[in-house]
């Protein structure tokens, strides 16, 4: 009996080394890309897992705008997002990246009335059938969004970013692909230095919940910086927050972090 433990036990290791993955620009994510010059091609060249575009709805038309003033008839979000990633997929024969393996995140944050922005985000993407039907491409709505009990009346291209601290029943859940919350409400840590325990305490049981759910997770505001990058990443999350696209994918390819699944 005592060698069937033991070779039970031996074999249990096994398995959870096998299943030790590596943070990759997969892990990615390019926070407010559209102020980088051109929005999109570096963090794309870069194969990040996750891209943010702040929109904003003005005159019938959904610009990349963080507020009414940066509104410019120059950049609407059809043109700087959209048609640029339907000539990728076309390239890419039905899939975002080269590698089929990959798949990444559009993340649209609203940042005028809900309910009107989507509505116009919902008519420019039902446009493209390459953008609906791509399986490694998935639009999600985050910053302004309706109240989690419409969720399930949303196309099934549509999917929303919850709230880590918020409570959601099952049918919200099953609309929700990620689980994030504002770094700075749990720790005023900047990245350098240890951070305080309690602080990394409440950070891990907020991953841990969000894992739970069978959510991925992901914070904003963290520190852009190595230190901050390193100590985010031992938190167990899946997507790390990032303005230096350029910066955090060497810092990535350097190290090959390895992460627990």
């Amino acid at each position: 009996m005592k060698n069937l433990v033991f070779v039970f036990l031996l074999l249990s290791t096994a398995c959870a080394v096998a299943q030790t993955s590596v943070y990759t620009t997969a892990n990615a994510h390019a926070h407010n890309d559209y102020q980088h010059e051109p929005p999109l091609v570096s963090a794309y060249n870069n194969k990040f897992g996750s891209i943010e575009a702040d929109v904003y709805f003005s005159e019938n038309e959904l610009y990349v705008a963080h507020t009414e003033r940066d509104v410019n008839s120059q950049k609407k979000f059809e043109d700087v997002y959209v048609k640029p990633l339907v000539d990728y997929i076309t390239a890419n024969k039905g899939y975002v990246y080269e590698d089929t393996t990959l798949r990444l995140i559009l993340m649209i944050d609203v940042k005028s009335e809900a309910g009107p922005a989507i509505t116009k985000l919902i008519r420019i993407i039902s446009k493209y059938p390459e953008i609906t039907k791509c399986k490694s491409l998935m639009v999600l709505v985050s910053g302004n969004k309706p109240d989690p009990t419409s969720f399930v009346n949303y196309p099934d291209f549509i999917w929303f970013d919850g709230l880590l601290s918020n409570r959601y029943k099952k049918e919200e859940l099953d609309r929700i692909a990620i689980l994030s919350d504002n770094f700075i409400n749990y720790t005023s840590w900047k990245g350098a230095g240890d951070p305080p325990a309690k602080d990394w305490a409440d950070l891990q049981k907020a991953v841990a919940k969000g894992h739970e759910l069978g959510k991925k997770v992901r914070f904003w505001n963290t520190p852009d910086n190595e230190e901050g990058w390193q100590k985010v990443l031992g938190l167990g999350v899946d997507y790390l927050d990032t303005y230096s696209i350029k910066a955090l994918a060497e810092f990535l390819k350097k190290n090959q972090i390895a992460k627990a699944k």
